[in-house]
């Protein structure tokens, strides 16, 4: 497949153009040789083009060493890395530092290659098929009553029903999805009240999050972060007084499901697609 038709394609069904993001403010290195314009200018989209011919394509959360090793080591040309995030992520090296430069070695083994990346944040997150929160509620067999979480453009939350009765119970399904331990802040009351539960995948431990789910009469979100740090002690505080319990599973695992599900849309057109697992980062929680 022509690497202009795969992104036109893509542009056409996931870019809402209410969407801004901005990576530099994250760290993004603005004189990174490999960058292409089209980032430069939006923070989303085609992040390194290396290839005029796409035929496969890989998928992942991070652009971490491992992820970009193994394609690497499957010595292929012509493909595309499509991940949720163009900076890597890694909490347990600096608490106040989150996002990493991609490797710059490994990059130019990717342009040597005929590799090319593509990213979509806030376009993956947004309320749909295949966005981040949407597929792990349905993961968690969480059943779909509305989106909320309004983010530059995006709807990055769902709010919905379980079968599950406590707060425990859900903790328990929630490490069976993922595949390792969750974390449990229960600020509550064990019951989720009315089978009621927001969900905002990755960084959903947020201020204007809680505000919405206290507006709900919601007592459960389950997302990505929980660590207790600079950034989300107003969250927790939040929480704490209004008694809303908070699970998390790291950034990585929240988001996954994601990426694997963007597989099927990748078969779609034609393309044949694997999603490359990597590690949590347990600093998250």
């Amino acid at each position: 497949m022509k690497a202009l038709d795969l992104y036109n394609q893509l542009e056409k069904d996931f870019v809402n153009p209410e969407i801004t993001e901005d990576w530099y403010s994250f760290g993004m290195n603005v004189n990174d040789e490999f960058i292409c314009d089209n980032f430069k200018q939006r923070s989303l989209g085609l992040l390194c083009d290396f290839v005029e011919e796409i035929n496969k394509v890989y998928t992942a959360v991070f652009p971490s060493d491992k992820v970009i090793e193994k394609i690497l080591a499957d010595n292929v040309s012509d493909v595309l890395l499509f991940l949720h995030h163009p900076l890597d992520w890694d909490l347990s090296k600096n608490p106040d530092v989150a996002f990493y430069q991609i490797n710059q070695d490994l990059l130019r083994k990717l342009k040597d290659r005929r590799i090319s990346l593509f990213n979509f944040h806030l376009p993956l997150d947004n309320y749909g098929e295949y966005a981040t929160t949407k597929t792990l509620a349905e993961n968690l067999g969480i059943t779909f009553e509305k989106k909320f979480g309004l983010l530059n453009g995006a709807y990055c939350g769902v709010i919905g029903t379980t079968e599950i009765k406590t707060v425990p119970e859900l903790k328990q399904k929630y490490s069976q999805v993922v595949g390792h331990e969750v974390s449990l802040y229960q600020y509550g009351e064990a019951e989720i009240l009315n089978g009621r539960v927001g969900v905002c995948a990755g960084g959903g431990n947020d201020t204007d999050i809680v505000t919405e789910l206290i507006d709900n009469g919601i007592n459960v979100l389950i997302t990505g972060l929980s660590v207790k740090n600079k950034y989300s002690e107003e969250a927790h505080r939040l929480e704490e007084e209004n008694r809303i319990n908070l699970l998390a599973g790291t950034h990585y695992s929240s988001e996954k499901f994601a990426c694997i599900a963007m597989c099927e849309y990748f078969k779609k057109l034609g393309l044949p697609a694997e999603f490359i697992s990597d590690n949590p980062c347990l600093a998250d929680l």
